[in-house]
């Protein structure tokens, strides 16, 4: 049996929540689109409480340096996005290494580097993986880079949840380029990204474990030999899309059923060699931001059909029956309970949570050692 935790754990489930979070006065329109429902964080709370833990929900916001004082968590289960700023996605994860304790998903520098897609495929060209042609834009009257061939597509080059995408995001001809990358950088306050359109299909695939994940999964049995499990592959149908050809933000915000939400495929009908294809890129492409744990990759198929990477979610959305993960991972027999337990007890492991194979009791917990330091600190920050 793999081991478990010899008592208890106070799990903090740390987000942003839909219409409770405050936003900046100049946010674009469709900012915090990537805040997660009420609904969302219960059921996350529901899955750990049932494993026999105790939690509490924090909102990431500039109380959270009081509330962590307060609650005091043995490990938090991450999955805020922050709310402005760069890399906003890592800014609870540097509170917590801060502050020494234990958090779930991946760390400050993969957070802040996934969000930003031009930095990811920056990274990723430097490791030898496939990915479009593109450009990073500061201003919308820098010379447009010959490799780059029209049809191009535009978004904003550090944000989400197809924020800035939509029909107008697929560009014909160098004047509505101009048009488009202004738009971008005025709306959102960032560069825009420019890249070759990839008019192929497009799929996600969520990628799971580490080196030494069978030693502390429920389930080792369904991790490969390189530690990671390889989920089946999701296609996402966009021809019905309420933005379609695109997985734009509107598509993004709505569920199954409604007018307009794309067809989601999983498992996708793909050939042997394509899918492994895909499985495997998806593993590098999280090694190579530095992802821990969990993430969700997302491809498109170029004319030729071949894979390119597109972007990788650090923190993949977690709603119940709706997120691309939660489907993918329904599709495979895993239900939501299991897939939140792995999860944290993934990052729990990480820190000494979970016993090691031959040990019967606990490493001491970190947490302690900087908790007491948190009202000073908190005030520091927030003046």
């Amino acid at each position: 049996m793999p081991p478990r935790p010899v008592r208890s754990w106070r799990v903090a489930v740390v987000a942003n929540v839909k219409g409770e979070t405050l936003l900046p006065q100049d946010a674009p329109a469709d900012a915090g689109a990537e805040f997660d429902r009420r609904e969302t964080i219960q059921a996350i709370q529901d899955a750990i409480e049932s494993d026999g833990h105790y939690t509490k929900f924090l909102s990431a916001d500039a109380n959270l340096p009081f509330a962590l004082r307060d609650f005091c968590p043995d490990i938090c289960f991450n999955i805020a996005e922050g709310i402005c700023g760069d890399g906003r996605e890592a800014q609870v994860p540097a509170l917590l290494e801060m502050l020494h304790i234990p958090y779930t998903a991946s760390r400050v520098l993969a957070n802040a580097v996934g969000l930003d897609k031009t930095m990811t495929k920056r990274i990723w060209r430097e490791q030898g993986l496939p990915t479009a042609a593109f450009q990073e834009f500061y201003s919308e009257d820098e010379p447009l880079n010959p490799a780059l061939r029209f049809p191009l597509f535009v978004k904003p080059a550090r944000e989400g949840t197809g924020m800035g995408m939509d029909s107008g995001a697929i560009i014909q001809d160098e004047a509505a380029l101009r048009r488009r990358v202004a738009w971008v950088i005025d709306s959102y306050q960032q560069p825009a990204l420019v890249e070759d359109y990839l008019p192929g299909r497009e799929f996600t695939v969520a990628v799971m474990g580490r080196h030494d994940a069978t030693a502390f999964s429920r389930h080792p049995e369904r991790y490969d030999a390189d530690g990671f499990h390889r989920f089946p592959i999701l296609e996402v149908d966009n021809a019905s899309s309420v933005t379609p050809g695109i997985y734009g933000y509107k598509a993004k915000t709505l569920h199954t059923g409604e007018e307009g939400v794309p067809g989601f495929i999983c498992p996708a009908t793909v050939e042997p060699h394509l899918a492994e294809k895909l499985q495997n890129l998806a593993i590098r492409a999280h090694l190579a931001v530095g992802a821990t744990d969990v993430s969700r990759v997302d491809f498109r198929l170029d004319a030729d059909g071949n894979p390119r990477l597109l972007e990788i979610n650090t923190l993949p959305g977690l709603t119940p029956g709706f997120s691309d993960l939660c489907v993918i991972a329904n599709a495979e027999g895993t239900s939501y309970t299991d897939l939140i337990l792995e999860i944290l007890d993934l990052g729990a492991s990480r820190y000494g949570l979970l016993p090691e194979l031959g040990h019967e009791e606990e490493k001491p917990l970190r947490v302690p050692a900087l908790i007491h330091m948190l009202p000073s600190m908190a005030t520091m920050m927030l003046n």
